[in-house]
């Protein structure tokens, strides 16, 4: 069992593991939490009634859906953020054995 913890420790698949758990688990309370609170004051803001995510710009013929990729942009900005002070906090970046 030794043997197997020092392999853990000594590749870093701890950290690896815990952004993968972590970034799993909170995906959906980012995604609502954009879709339902971000998205809509964002859309009365910029002037659009059904949210960010209908939000383009039309040149010609062509439509250029820029409010989907933003409001996408946002979740993984607040995923890496929850994700990044989960480890601080809870100090999970010290199990890592350093070569």
């Amino acid at each position: 069992m030794r043997g197997f913890v020092e392999f853990i420790r000594e590749k870093g698949v701890v950290g690896l593991a815990v952004g993968f758990i972590l970034g799993g688990a909170i995906s959906k309370l980012v995604a609502s939490f954009v879709t339902d609170i971000i998205n809509p004051i964002l859309g009365i803001i910029l002037g659009l009634a059904k949210g960010l995510d209908t939000a383009y710009l039309k040149l010609g013929p062509i439509k250029i859906l820029y409010g989907d990729f933003i409001s996408n942009f946002i979740n993984f900005i607040v995923i890496a953020f929850v994700v990044y002070f989960g480890v601080k906090f809870f100090r999970l970046d010290r199990l890592d054995k350093k070569k």
